[in-house]
């Protein structure tokens, strides 16, 4: 992860790790996976050149709904770019919620 991407990507895994101590982690199409069970998985994010996309795979379930739609029926997306803050309380309260739901196979 380049540049700033490097720090905001150490953030929100901390954040995560925080969040959900007895989280699963693996690496998959060069992106961090999160679940509950190291079989499926509930977040994942994933680098562009102006932006981080963070997908919540079941964000349909999630109140509120993380703010960007996807052309898949139940993931949501929050995009963040160098000059965003995040809302860390916001985003904890989505990880919570999206760790107890039904994790996805990929």
């Amino acid at each position: 992860m380049p540049g700033w991407k490097k720090i905001a990507g150490r953030k929100l895994d901390a954040l995560i790790t925080r969040t959900i101590p007895t989280v699963s982690k693996a690496v998959k199409y060069n992106s961090p996976l999160y679940g509950m069970d190291g079989r499926t998985w509930f977040l994942s994010f994933h680098c562009f050149d102006q932006y981080i996309k963070v997908s919540f795979f079941r964000g349909t379930a999630l109140d509120p709904l993380p703010p960007v739609e996807s052309k898949m029926p139940r993931v949501r997306y929050l995009h963040l770019r160098e000059t965003d803050t995040l809302d860390t309380v916001q985003f904890a309260t989505w990880v919570k919620q999206a760790s107890q739901l039904p994790g996805e196979k990929l």
